[in-house]
């Protein structure tokens, strides 16, 4: 059984506290900019702010503005599998330069393999200090960065395929910060259905709390460019065993299985990676 089974299981197995038996159905409003929401959300405050809030800039209650502050770059390679370990070394040798390098506005926050999840897969994530300006700036450098070039053009041929999204940052989650190690990672990702992402951020800016004792919680973010209405969730661990005992203990926690029941119906799909750092990585 997968843990999404599991977690919704569990919620529904607490709907008499949850304003119904079990058999009783979920109250949800007719529609407009609540529908969906919580029974226990009665904030009309901000629901206004948060309608205007996306009148004026595009965004959506909760997030970072990518501009001027900062954005976030995921990008997910599919490496052939006799050539991963070449594909590390590649890329250890390459990244930490232009992580390092001032000329650069963009900074290394996470890079992984696959360990459980997708095989053969490698994970980066990286910082562009000043929004999409400074993204268009480090492009157009590259452009002309012939090591980088080289590098692009040597990775090219150990690649199946790659994809991108650029993402921004739930306010009320951590800002990741490097951290030592020996962790294991979970990238939960969920693809949300279309026009649910603020009830979702409404959920979780109340559950989050529920998941930073063991300081787990690494970084919460959402797409704004590429596949939409998608949701990456960043957890640390220190190894499977504590992430075990870690999220049995959120569901002791009266208010989680609230979190669970409200959100679950949100989601269309949902994966979990299991990941290990890479020796360059700030997170390890």
């Amino acid at each position: 059984m997968s843990p999404g089974s599991v977690e919704v299981g569990d919620a529904r197995r607490r709907g008499d506290r949850l304003g119904g038996g079990r058999g009783s159905p979920r109250p949800r409003p007719a529609s407009g900019l609540g529908a969906g929401l919580a029974p226990t959300c009665a904030a009309p405050t901000w629901l206004r702010g948060c309608a205007a809030s996306l009148r004026r800039r595009g965004g959506c209650w909760g997030a970072r503005s990518p501009a001027p502050g900062m954005s976030r770059l995921l990008r997910v390679h599919n490496v052939k599998p006799e050539c991963l370990d070449a594909y590390n070394s590649l890329t250890e040798a390459v990244l930490p330069k232009l992580h390092l390098d001032e000329d650069y506005p963009c900074s290394l926050v996470g890079n992984w393999n696959t360990w459980y999840g997708e095989q053969d897969q490698a994970v980066h994530l990286w910082r562009f200090s000043g929004g999409y300006p400074a993204l268009m700036d480090c492009m157009n450098k590259l452009k002309s960065n012939k090591e980088y070039l080289e590098f692009r053009k040597e990775r090219s041929q150990m690649l199946l395929s790659r994809r991108n999204q650029m993402l921004l940052e739930f306010s009320f989650w951590n800002e990741p910060q490097p951290r030592a190690g020996p962790n294991i990672y979970e990238l939960r990702t969920y693809k949300l259905k279309p026009g649910t992402m603020i009830e979702w951020g409404n959920n979780w800016a109340r559950a989050i709390k529920y998941r930073q004792e063991n300081q787990e919680a690494v970084g919460g973010f959402f797409s704004q460019i590429g596949e939409l209405y998608v949701v990456h969730h960043l957890w640390a661990y220190k190894d499977l065993q504590s992430r075990e005992e870690t999220r049995n203990a959120a569901w002791r926690k009266r208010g989680w299985d609230e979190n669970v029941y409200y959100t679950v119906p949100l989601v269309r799909h949902m994966e979990s990676r299991i990941m290990i750092p890479l020796k360059i990585s700030p997170l390890q």
